[in-house]
């Protein structure tokens, strides 16, 4: 009789002859006959049906690897020039393999969007899975850009305002939709190339004037593609609803809630109160509450408002104007906790001892009266003892309470170390015509503080509720940072004459007594900014890794439900959790929160960018009427292609090209971060002080370029090369190499 194989042996036998994985091979290599296939099929559909195997044309593979020939799209180049893509055919259930091109002098010139048939072979290096060989080029996706429309004789051209893009695109006239010199527009790549080779283009859609103030986050809209506009059923379902009556909820209303938030804050989502606690067994205690807005019960799982915002994953601000994740009825008005309104709420009451500690909570679905709508400003100030009108009623009987529970959880915190890196928040203040006025630092006070830790407190609170009500839900997670990245940070911190404890398990306490040496010294800004770069980039997820930043071992966002949808997601959790009825979070939902965790965290890290770059663009124009000034700075990066300088007074950062450094080679020791002229023999080092002058500034792209002029107060030597000799260094686009390296080392959120 003959024998049929075991189904592990059939996919170790798969995986082993991946080209070969037909049933009529799997059934030659086992010595299968006759009768017996009808067996070996029965285990292949069984293997399918378990999800092992995946049927492809007329044979199998494992859909945890990627077929030895795939279809792949090329992504764009990385900041050392090599091509990666993202392979089409993946349907495992893991992380998506990452795929490095091998090109050949033979292969076609590929350029980002392209799709390709590729010979795949799996490698275990440091980044990638797979290695490729191109077998065609099988077609160009359609790629959009936006840029300025400049007209030429027979058309015109597109110039990219992304920083990324060197490359400029033709319009054809009859492709130009109209577009005039100077304007702003997105256009689609056609495919097709002028007799120069240069890529077409048509325009999709005209955007105004490039150069007017408020087209400044308008460019960051478009250029990562964050929706903008509600849909109409949307627009339409938020209009319909209405102020929601109280119910059954928890009457409140007579609670002292007051909200604190940026005096231009555009939404109120949340409210705070607190007292001495007057249980005989926590002598010297406080109750805290914190109320959260009950977006919950207007968003319902699969409307349309819950598609919109699911869509946005969280509200985007500029300096300018608000993408907000709901439209306007919402968080303006009916979620908002309005001054002297009655407004529905999910609050949590939570007692501390007098040391801080947590010794009890509960949540409710409430109804609450917000007292007063504060400023961060004016409640410090009251503190401070300069009361004004509106703020000395409530000193004693609201403010003072909520500061004295504040100070017992500050105790608590200083004992838990969360990692405290001191990085000022720039600001950015505009006229009413948009145009950049001043830009300086977010003061950081002790009324921030206050609020953070109560809402750091409550969202503890929530995703331990949830645990222990075994309730699905989703996490924010920050993990422990590469060992790598902590070697390189320790070696940062010896080159400063600091020390980084070794050879323990890394805990955030170790980093803080870093940056505590640091602190004060002239290289305290250069530990703070390495020990951010060290951390791995926060996220969302259904399972629990901990919040390493914060020194938490469960942390779940709840505190922002207006702004963030993984909050209203741990919203509809607690209504499950405590079967409080309409807007619980659904079964269909809850299978889905892993695709919904990794949308969110994506469109989280979409927003960062927007944001960051808008700043970069009203920075460069509040520069560009400042050119041929000089600058006091910072090395604050290092790479092949040049130095990036902080400067002090704004915080603005540009690049330094190589070029502009002299006629010599300079070598790149990118474990130290340091340039060394190989000439000369100077060295520019992360965390020098450098004088500057600005030599160019891009308002449109936020590119700032500078000439150095000295490092720690020494001019730079400059040997002179042969008459007429070029720099040994290749010359680069140096921008573009910029703004790779720069998103990088994006700045990481808690």
């Amino acid at each position: 009789m003959t024998r049929i194989p075991t189904k592990a042996e059939i996919l170790e036998w798969i995986a082993e002859n991946p080209t070969l994985a037909s049933k009529r091979e799997i059934a030659k290599a086992f010595g299968i006959k006759g009768a017996a296939r009808i067996d070996l099929k029965r285990v292949l559909h069984e293997l399918e049906d378990e999800g092992h195997l995946e049927k492809r044309r007329k044979s199998y593979r494992d859909p945890e690897r990627l077929p030895p020939v795939s279809v792949l799209k090329v992504l764009a180049p990385d900041a050392e020039g090599d091509l990666f893509a993202r392979p089409l055919e993946w349907r495992g259930e893991g992380v998506e393999p990452i795929v490095l091109l091998r090109l050949r002098d033979s292969d076609p010139a590929l350029g980002e969007g392209d799709r390709i048939l590729a010979r795949l072979s799996v490698v275990h290096a440091e980044d990638h899975n797979y290695e490729a060989r191109v077998i065609r080029r099988i077609g160009f996706s359609p790629e959009t850009v936006l840029g300025i429309y400049r007209t030429g004789a027979e058309g015109g051209r597109i110039v990219p305002i992304d920083k990324g893009r060197h490359k400029e695109w033709t319009v054809p006239l009859e492709a130009a939709g109209g577009a005039t010199d100077g304007e702003l527009v997105e256009a689609e790549l056609s495919g097709r190339r002028d007799r120069l080779g240069l890529p077409k283009a048509r325009v999709l859609g005209r955007l105004g004037d490039a150069t007017a103030p408020r087209a400044v986050s308008l460019i960051a809209i478009h250029q990562h593609g964050i929706p903008d506009r509600f849909s109409e059923a949307a627009l339409a379902e938020a209009e319909a609803l209405l102020p929601l009556a109280p119910g059954r909820r928890e009457d409140l209303t007579a609670l002292p809630f007051v909200t604190v938030d940026p005096a231009d804050a555009r939404d109120h989502d949340d409210a705070c109160c607190a007292w001495p606690d007057e249980a005989p067994d926590n002598k010297g205690g406080h109750v805290i509450w914190v109320a959260i807005a009950d977006v919950a019960a207007y968003v319902h799982t699969g409307g349309a408002l819950d598609r919109d915002a699911l869509e946005r994953g969280n509200s985007t601000y500029f300096p300018d104007r608000v993408v907000p994740m709901l439209p306007e009825r919402l968080s303006a008005d009916l979620c908002s906790l309005i001054e002297g309104e009655p407004r529905p709420a999910i609050a949590v009451q939570m007692r501390i001892d007098a040391e801080g500690n947590r010794v009890a909570h509960s949540f409710h679905r409430v109804l609450i009266r917000s007292g007063a709508s504060l400023s961060y400003e004016e409640v410090q100030a009251a503190i401070d003892g300069e009361t004004s009108e509106r703020t000395a009623p409530l000193l004693a009987p609201v403010l003072e309470p909520v500061f004295a529970a504040w100070r017992a959880l500050d105790a608590a915190r200083n004992r838990r170390q969360p990692l405290d890196l001191d990085l000022p928040e720039r600001r950015i203040v505009l006229s009413d015509e948009g145009k950049v006025t001043s830009v300086n630092f977010r003061e950081r006070l002790d009324a921030h503080r206050v609020i953070e830790e109560f809402m750091v407190l409550a969202n503890v609170c929530a995703a331990e509720t949830l645990i222990a009500r075994r309730q699905p839900l989703l996490f924010r997670v920050h993990e422990e940072p590469a060992t790598e990245k902590i070697d390189a940070l320790r070696e940062t911190a010896a080159a400063s004459g600091l020390t980084l404890a070794k050879g323990q398990v890394l805990q955030t306490r170790h980093l803080n007594a870093l940056l505590s040496q640091a602190a004060g010294r002239e290289d305290a800004d250069l530990i703070n900014m390495a020990t951010l770069r060290a951390m791995t980039q926060a996220y969302y997820s259904p399972e629990n890794f901990g919040h390493f930043g914060l020194a938490l071992p469960r942390y779940a966002h709840f505190t922002s439900p207006i702004r963030r949808y993984a909050d209203l997601v741990v919203h509809r959790a607690l209504i499950a959790a405590h079967g409080w009825g309409q807007g619980a979070l659904d079964p269909e939902q809850a299978e889905r929160l892993e695709q919904v965790a990794a949308h969110i965290s994506d469109t989280e890290r979409r927003s960062m960018m927007a944001e960051r770059d808008t700043t970069d663009r009203y920075l460069a124009a509040y520069l560009s009427e400042r050119l041929g000034t000089d600058f006091p700075g910072r090395i604050s990066g290092i790479a092949r292609f040049g130095l990036f300088v902080t400067l002090d007074e704004t915080g603005a950062d540009g690049l330094v090209p190589v070029r502009s450094l002299g006629h010599e080679y300079f070598h790149l020791d990118a474990r130290n971060g340091t340039l060394m002229g190989a000439d000369s023999g100077a060295v520019m080092a992360i965390g020098q002080r450098v004088t500057v002058r600005l030599v160019q500034a891009a308002p449109v792209s936020g590119g700032l370029e500078f000439e150095l002029l000295d490092v720690e107060g020494k001019p730079l030597p400059r040997p002179a090369g042969p008459k007429g000799r070029s720099p040994r260094r290749k010359p680069v686009h140096a921008a573009r190499k910029a703004e790779k390296h720069r998103r990088k080392v994006i700045r990481k959120r808690r």
